[in-house]
């Protein structure tokens, strides 16, 4: 059983560090400040995370020391990310996962941040939130009431979040293969999870229900990957597959070129039909404004009867 960290109270204080990129502009950091206090929590920055070293947010020391200040900071009781971008597998040889499994806390991101979920499910064996960002999500102006209510409840409510689906009301949810699964929560960015392949920081997808989603990939390099984790052998231990929705992810050149080019929901079901599992895509979410948080590493249920990913335990305690 993974390791659940206490639930997220008005008035707590949240930490923010940047894992990975830095976000474009610096003084999203001051407005991530504002946008967390106006929501009623206190918030505590972690030493280095207005650094900037080339496409990341500070060295590799320093951001693996600020992500540790905040899990060993008696006064921080959640850790939200800036942004995602690239970098944070980078980190994960230095940090201490005894230490950390010492102190659990709700960590919050998705993206690149899906390679620390990854990390703290295997070496720590703690439950880590798939979520939005401050960068992306919070700051800005026109956050959909679903993703804030959906994180909320499943950071702050010690009860099974139930299914993501319950207040979505866009049509992009579709059923590729109908039938029920339950398992294990894992996945998150696709492009990052298989490069945990082969690493220590590999989940296991034994009985798992998966999930995962990309931004700016077209249809052939989702083949690409799907195809490498099925020749890894990894895909086929999997009970059911939610699909988030895939952001700029069709074929540009589609229309004028004189080949076949296949769909990104025709790769999908090429691929992944023949594993005979329930499959539902277009799940709410991924890099969209609709971003469901999702507690990887606790129990779910695939309902692909009615398309939906049920949570069915408390994420926190």
């Amino acid at each position: 059983m993974p390791i659940k960290p206490p639930r997220l109270c008005p008035g707590d204080t949240i930490g923010l560090v940047a894992p990975a990129s830095a976000p474009p502009d610096p003084k999203a950091i001051d407005r991530s400040v504002q946008a967390l206090t106006r929501l009623g929590f206190k918030v505590k920055l972690a030493p280095k995370v207005r650094q900037r070293w080339g496409f990341l947010a500070g060295s590799d020391r320093d951001r693996a020391g600020d992500l540790m200040a905040m899990f060993l900071d008696p006064k921080v009781k959640a850790i939200f990310c800036v942004r995602g971008g690239y970098g944070t597998a980078r980190l994960l040889s230095r940090l201490d996962y005894a230490a950390i499994r010492a102190h659990p806390k709700i960590l919050l991101g998705y993206s690149d941040i899906t390679s620390l979920h990854c990390a703290l499910l295997t070496q720590a064996n703690l439950l880590s939130f798939h979520g939005p960002m401050l960068n992306s999500d919070f700051l800005k102006k026109d956050m959909p009431e679903f993703t804030l209510q959906s994180c909320w409840r499943t950071l702050t409510q010690p009860v099974a979040p139930g299914g993501i689906v319950d207040s979505y009301r866009k049509r992009t949810v579709a059923v590729l293969r109908p039938g029920q699964a339950a398992g294990r929560l894992v996945g998150g960015n696709i492009s990052i999870l298989c490069t945990t392949l082969g690493t220590p920081y590999q989940p296991s997808f034994k009985g798992a229900i998966l999930f995962f989603e990309d931004l700016d990939e077209v249809p052939y390099r989702f083949d690409r990957m799907l195809t490498h984790l099925l020749n890894a052998g990894v895909l086929q231990q999997v009970a059911g597959i939610a699909v988030g929705v895939n952001k700029n992810c069709g074929d540009p050149k589609a229309r004028k070129a004189r080949e076949y080019r296949q769909t990104l929901e025709e790769v999908l079901a090429e691929r992944l039909l023949p594993l005979e599992v329930p499959l539902v895509i277009g799940l709410p979410f991924g890099h969209v404004p609709c971003n469901a948080t999702l507690p990887v590493g606790a129990r779910a249920r695939l309902d692909a009867d009615r398309g939906d990913l049920v949570i069915l335990e408390p994420a926190v305690t």
